[in-house]
């Protein structure tokens, strides 16, 4: 071979790994946004190759999925978040934030570390805030999850999906499971119901909102996660013997409890520590919830039920 034919196949060589190197990257993007990349194939965010991108603050900023009063919940999460400061050695502030998209807002400008997901937005923040979720409240046997319930007030002559024809369906957000994606698929593949042809709906904003809309007849008929309500009628906010439920799905993931993926590694095992060496027993945790202790969990596997539902309704992840 002449010295200008190898210099020539020196050059297609290079075209061809650089073009290999640009296709098996664009293949480990997945859903997420063109700045991550996973190439261990769990679908998060891996942390940056860049040393320079790993943040390490000094206050660490928590914040819990807007479910309910935000006050309510910086309570509750006092006494973990002591722990959380002590077994990490940072200052630790709760962010409280009204909506889900606001939460999603603030993961991706860097204003939260560390966050209580809500299940039907965890794809949203795995894919587009780059967070890694790690762990779940569960029962002492390891029980975990909630259902998705349509209710309406005990004296409604509604029993049964077929009746929601016609009807106004108060959900909570697009971005929520149980109260928006899962029951929409299901009125869609089990009755054939389309939003806005069959029946009308309604965002209250929250699952607090929906729930007592239905109580106090502001609204006929919610979709929720029954894990909410049960917390209410514990509360003595409602009483659950006035609801009735004409629908309950199978049992979905709870809340994810998750970090963004530039998080120091350090500091990110400090982190997962603390949740799975909290003792709840006595807390304001406690207090405030049912469940007893963390669960470690991955995301491509415990949310793989939600990742069909948002295919199902034709969701992207943006």
């Amino acid at each position: 071979m002449s010295k200008y034919g190898a210099i020539f196949a020196i050059l297609i060589l290079s075209v061809l790994l650089l073009s290999g190197f640009v296709m098996a990257s664009d293949l480990n993007h997945g859903d997420l946004a063109a700045e991550f990349v996973d190439y261990d194939g769990d679908l998060v965010a891996d942390l940056p190759a860049d040393e320079s991108e790993w943040i390490n603050p000094d206050t660490i900023i928590f914040s819990y999925t807007p479910v309910e009063e935000p006050s309510v919940y910086k309570t509750a999460w006092s006494d973990f978040l002591d722990h959380l400061a002590e077994v990490t050695g940072k200052k630790v502030m709760f962010y409280a934030v009204e909506n889900y998209a606001s939460q999603l807002e603030a993961l991706r400008a860097g204003r939260i570390h560390i966050a209580g997901i809500n299940t039907g937005s965890v794809p949203f923040a795995v894919n587009t805030a780059g967070v890694v979720p790690f762990a779940m409240m569960a029962a002492e046997d390891g029980s975990f999850g909630y259902e998705m319930e349509i209710i309406t007030q005990k004296d409604s002559e509604l029993s049964g999906l077929e009746d929601l024809e016609g009807e106004t369906v108060a959900f909570v957000s697009q971005t929520s499971n149980s109260g928006f994606k899962a029951p929409s698929a299901i009125l869609k593949s089990e009755m054939g119901y389309v939003a806005g042809e069959d029946y009308e709906t309604t965002f209250s904003g929250r699952h607090d909102n929906s729930i007592m809309g239905v109580y106090n007849g502001d609204y006929e008929v919610a979709a929720i996660a029954n894990s909410v309500m049960k917390r209410m009628d514990a509360s003595g906010a409602i009483d659950m013997s006035e609801i009735k439920t004409i629908y309950k799905s199978q049992t979905f993931p709870t809340t994810a409890y998750s970090y963004v993926n530039n998080l120091h590694p350090g500091l990110a095992q400090k982190i997962k520590k603390a949740f799975f060496t909290f003792d709840w027993a006595g807390t304001s945790l406690e207090e405030e919830f049912e469940d007893d202790k963390f669960i470690p969990i991955d995301y491509k596997t415990y949310w793989e039920v939600i990742r069909t539902i948002d295919k199902a309704n034709g969701v992207e992840y943006k």
